[in-house]
């Protein structure tokens, strides 16, 4: 049998320059955005919408991004540590014996980045007004979904999130992690659904009549988009947190779970509702 075998140790920094690093993971966070960035000018010029709107919503994005995404992995996965070390929840240190050691915000839930966006994006709709949430959120989850794809592959370059062992020839070895059996690269698969995920989308969002019906294209990504989260759980390792104690499924398929009924929902009621 053909052995797919893959041995994977790359060096997690993408730039050194002094003590300054720049790792991989952090890159594909600007890559992200960036795109998201220029993906979101496009929508906006497609409709006739003020570019100036443009700069504080990407301030808005990093924050609620970023703050949603590191409160998810506290309270969701690491409560049991961070309760005893809460300095290091805002902070890009890891508090130990021999001092402080920088180790960036690697510790971020992709679960708590939905809800703080959410909020964010309320906030950001409140004070500048010129549009519904609703016609927000449809745009944004396609920019989302763009950045999930960059995201993943920066969890592949620092090996971590990985899945579990394949049993097999098949698999990628971490062999930064000191191992030496293949584990399912189940960063990659996630990162390959999202590929899909955004392209349905962005094609959905050409279609004139699917765009103005409001709440569709946010309730498509959240059952698609979680839906590939919940079957990627199956070949993941366990990260932990109160799936833990539930058993049968893990976090974050328990966490999944309300955002594709959500998702399932929103589509339903755009479809009831005359398009704007």
């Amino acid at each position: 049998m053909f052995a797919l075998k893959f041995l994977w140790s790359p060096d997690p920094v993408f730039l050194s320059l002094g003590s300054f690093k720049l790792y991989y993971y952090s890159l594909m966070f600007v890559i992200a955005f960036v795109a998201g960035l220029y993906l979101m000018k496009y929508f906006y010029k497609k409709e006739g919408v003020s570019l100036e709107y443009i700069d504080p919503l990407l301030l808005y994005m990093v924050l609620g991004t970023l703050l949603g995404a590191r409160l998810g992995e506290v309270f969701f996965y690491n409560w049991e540590y961070f309760q005893h070390n809460l300095l290091e929840i805002f902070l890009p240190f890891k508090i130990t014996d021999a001092g402080w050691e920088f180790v960036g915000f690697r510790g971020l839930a992709s679960h708590g980045a939905v809800i703080g966006i959410t909020t964010a994006l309320y906030l950001y709709i409140r004070k500048y007004k010129y549009a519904s949430l609703l016609w927000l959120l449809d745009r944004i989850c396609i920019t989302v979904a763009l950045g999930g794809i960059f995201i993943r592959i920066g969890n592949f370059f620092n090996s971590e999130i990985v899945g579990k062992y394949t049993g097999s020839n098949f698999g990628v070895v971490f062999l930064n992690n000191g191992e030496s059996m293949p584990r399912h690269p189940v960063q990659l698969y996630e990162s390959l659904g999202y590929l899909i995920v955004f392209v349905v989308l962005l094609l959905t969002y050409q279609n004139e009549q699917k765009r103005k019906q409001s709440g569709y294209l946010i309730g498509s990504f959240f059952a698609l988009l979680f839906s590939v989260r919940f079957l990627a759980e199956f070949v993941k390792e366990s990260q932990g947190g109160f799936g833990e104690q539930l058993g049968i499924l893990t976090t974050g398929q328990w966490l999944s779970i309300p955002l594709i009924l959500l998702g399932i929902g929103l589509s339903i009621y755009a479809k009831k509702t005359k398009p704007v």
